[in-house]
Protein backbone atom coordinates (compact mmCIF):
# COMPACT_ATOMS: atom_id res chain seq x y z
CA UNK A 1 0.00 0.00 0.00
CA UNK A 2 1.30 3.50 -0.81
CA UNK A 3 2.45 5.79 1.96
CA UNK A 4 0.05 8.58 3.01
CA UNK A 5 0.65 11.84 4.88
CA UNK A 6 -1.24 10.32 7.86
CA UNK A 7 1.19 7.37 7.87
CA UNK A 8 4.07 9.83 8.03
CA UNK A 9 2.36 11.84 10.80
CA UNK A 10 1.66 8.74 12.91
CA UNK A 11 5.02 7.11 12.44
CA UNK A 12 6.70 6.52 15.81
CA UNK A 13 10.36 5.56 16.01
CA UNK A 14 11.79 3.55 18.86
CA UNK A 15 14.24 5.16 21.24
CA UNK A 16 17.81 4.15 20.96
CA UNK A 17 20.92 5.21 22.61
CA UNK A 18 22.75 7.80 20.72
CA UNK A 19 19.85 8.11 18.27
CA UNK A 20 18.80 11.06 16.25
CA UNK A 21 17.48 14.25 17.82
CA UNK A 22 13.78 13.76 18.30
CA UNK A 23 12.96 17.39 17.49
CA UNK A 24 14.97 17.27 14.27
CA UNK A 25 13.34 14.01 13.21
CA UNK A 26 9.86 15.38 14.02
CA UNK A 27 10.62 18.59 12.18
CA UNK A 28 11.90 16.62 9.19
CA UNK A 29 8.87 14.35 9.23
CA UNK A 30 6.60 17.40 9.35
CA UNK A 31 8.39 18.82 6.31
CA UNK A 32 8.17 15.46 4.48
CA UNK A 33 4.45 15.27 5.38
CA UNK A 34 3.80 18.78 3.94
CA UNK A 35 5.81 18.04 0.79
CA UNK A 36 4.06 14.70 0.40
CA UNK A 37 0.64 16.37 0.78
CA UNK A 38 1.66 18.92 -1.85
CA UNK A 39 2.81 16.13 -4.18
CA UNK A 40 -0.45 14.24 -3.68
CA UNK A 41 -2.49 17.42 -4.35
CA UNK A 42 -0.40 18.18 -7.44
CA UNK A 43 -0.79 14.59 -8.58
CA UNK A 44 -4.59 14.80 -8.22
CA UNK A 45 -4.65 18.11 -10.11
CA UNK A 46 -2.47 16.64 -12.84
CA UNK A 47 -4.68 13.57 -13.03
CA UNK A 48 -7.74 15.85 -13.31
CA UNK A 49 -5.98 17.86 -16.01
CA UNK A 50 -4.95 14.66 -17.76
CA UNK A 51 -8.53 13.39 -17.64
CA UNK A 52 -9.81 16.73 -18.98
CA UNK A 53 -7.13 16.79 -21.65
CA UNK A 54 -7.88 13.18 -22.58
CA UNK A 55 -11.56 14.03 -22.89
CA UNK A 56 -10.70 17.06 -25.04
CA UNK A 57 -8.36 14.96 -27.17
CA UNK A 58 -11.18 12.44 -27.56
CA UNK A 59 -13.52 15.25 -28.53
CA UNK A 60 -11.00 16.64 -31.02
CA UNK A 61 -10.35 13.13 -32.34
CA UNK A 62 -14.09 12.77 -32.94
CA UNK A 63 -14.14 16.18 -34.66
CA UNK A 64 -11.12 15.18 -36.75
CA UNK A 65 -12.80 11.93 -37.75
CA UNK A 66 -15.98 13.80 -38.63
CA UNK A 67 -13.99 16.34 -40.64
CA UNK A 68 -12.13 13.58 -42.48
CA UNK A 69 -15.43 11.90 -43.31
CA UNK A 70 -16.83 15.27 -44.41
CA UNK A 71 -13.80 15.87 -46.61
CA UNK A 72 -14.19 12.43 -48.17
CA UNK A 73 -17.91 13.08 -48.77
CA UNK A 74 -17.10 16.54 -50.22
CA UNK A 75 -14.43 15.03 -52.47
CA UNK A 76 -16.83 12.34 -53.66
CA UNK A 77 -19.52 14.97 -54.27
CA UNK A 78 -17.02 17.13 -56.15
CA UNK A 79 -15.98 14.13 -58.24
CA UNK A 80 -19.63 13.34 -58.97
CA UNK A 81 -20.26 16.97 -59.96
CA UNK A 82 -17.17 16.88 -62.19
CA UNK A 83 -18.32 13.65 -63.87
CA UNK A 84 -21.83 15.02 -64.36
CA UNK A 85 -20.40 18.26 -65.75
CA UNK A 86 -18.25 16.33 -68.20
CA UNK A 87 -21.24 14.25 -69.31
CA UNK A 88 -23.34 17.39 -69.71
CA UNK A 89 -20.54 19.10 -71.63
CA UNK A 90 -20.27 16.12 -73.97
CA UNK A 91 -24.03 16.18 -74.53
CA UNK A 92 -23.93 19.91 -75.23
CA UNK A 93 -21.06 19.44 -77.70
CA UNK A 94 -22.92 16.60 -79.45
CA UNK A 95 -26.08 18.70 -79.65
CA UNK A 96 -24.09 21.66 -80.97
CA UNK A 97 -22.40 19.46 -83.58
CA UNK A 98 -25.78 18.06 -84.62
CA UNK A 99 -27.20 21.59 -84.91
CA UNK A 100 -24.13 22.71 -86.84
CA UNK A 101 -24.53 19.79 -89.26
CA UNK A 102 -28.22 20.57 -89.69
CA UNK A 103 -27.50 24.28 -90.30
CA UNK A 104 -24.72 23.39 -92.73
CA UNK A 105 -26.99 20.99 -94.64
CA UNK A 106 -29.77 23.58 -94.76
CA UNK A 107 -27.29 26.19 -96.00
CA UNK A 108 -25.99 23.86 -98.71
CA UNK A 109 -29.54 23.08 -99.80
CA UNK A 110 -30.38 26.80 -99.96
CA UNK A 111 -27.14 27.50 -101.85
CA UNK A 112 -27.97 24.80 -104.41
CA UNK A 113 -31.49 26.17 -104.77
CA UNK A 114 -30.15 29.71 -105.28
CA UNK A 115 -27.60 28.44 -107.82
CA UNK A 116 -30.41 26.73 -109.75
CA UNK A 117 -32.49 29.91 -109.61
CA UNK A 118 -29.48 31.91 -110.90
CA UNK A 119 -29.05 29.49 -113.80
CA UNK A 120 -32.78 29.77 -114.59
CA UNK A 121 -32.57 33.57 -114.46
CA UNK A 122 -29.54 33.49 -116.79
CA UNK A 123 -31.50 31.36 -119.26
CA UNK A 124 -34.49 33.68 -119.05
CA UNK A 125 -32.25 36.73 -119.46
CA UNK A 126 -30.66 35.19 -122.61
CA UNK A 127 -34.11 34.48 -124.00
CA UNK A 128 -35.25 38.05 -123.18
CA UNK A 129 -32.09 39.52 -124.67
CA UNK A 130 -32.48 37.55 -127.89
CA UNK A 131 -36.17 38.50 -128.19
CA UNK A 132 -35.38 42.15 -127.40
CA UNK A 133 -32.53 42.11 -129.91
CA UNK A 134 -34.85 40.63 -132.55
CA UNK A 135 -37.48 43.29 -131.76
CA UNK A 136 -34.92 46.10 -132.00
CA UNK A 137 -33.52 44.67 -135.23
CA UNK A 138 -37.05 44.37 -136.67
CA UNK A 139 -37.77 47.99 -135.73
CA UNK A 140 -34.42 49.07 -137.23
CA UNK A 141 -35.28 47.26 -140.44
CA UNK A 142 -38.60 49.14 -140.53
CA UNK A 143 -36.77 52.41 -140.10
CA UNK A 144 -34.22 51.54 -142.77
CA UNK A 145 -36.83 50.65 -145.42
CA UNK A 146 -37.39 52.87 -148.47
CA UNK A 147 -40.95 53.56 -147.36
CA UNK A 148 -39.65 56.19 -144.95
CA UNK A 149 -37.69 57.93 -147.66
CA UNK A 150 -40.71 57.80 -149.98
CA UNK A 151 -42.95 59.18 -147.24
CA UNK A 152 -40.62 62.10 -146.70
CA UNK A 153 -40.60 62.94 -150.37
CA UNK A 154 -44.36 63.13 -150.72
CA UNK A 155 -45.75 66.71 -150.69
CA UNK A 156 -49.08 67.47 -149.31
CA UNK A 157 -51.03 70.47 -150.62
CA UNK A 158 -52.03 72.26 -147.44
CA UNK A 159 -54.15 74.85 -149.28
CA UNK A 160 -56.63 72.30 -150.42
CA UNK A 161 -56.78 71.07 -146.83
CA UNK A 162 -57.50 74.56 -145.58
CA UNK A 163 -60.39 74.90 -148.03
CA UNK A 164 -61.90 71.63 -146.99
CA UNK A 165 -61.68 72.56 -143.36
CA UNK A 166 -63.26 76.01 -143.99
CA UNK A 167 -66.11 74.49 -146.02
CA UNK A 168 -66.98 72.13 -143.32
CA UNK A 169 -67.19 74.76 -140.71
Amino acid sequence: MPLTPLDIDQKVFSKAFRGYSEDEVNEFLEQVKKDFETLIRDKKELEAQLKSTTERVGHFTTIESTLQKSIVVAQEAAEEVRRNSQKEAKLIVKEAEKNADRILNESLTKARKIALEIEELKKQSKVFRNRFKMLVEAQLELINTDDWDHLMETDVDTTSLERITADEV
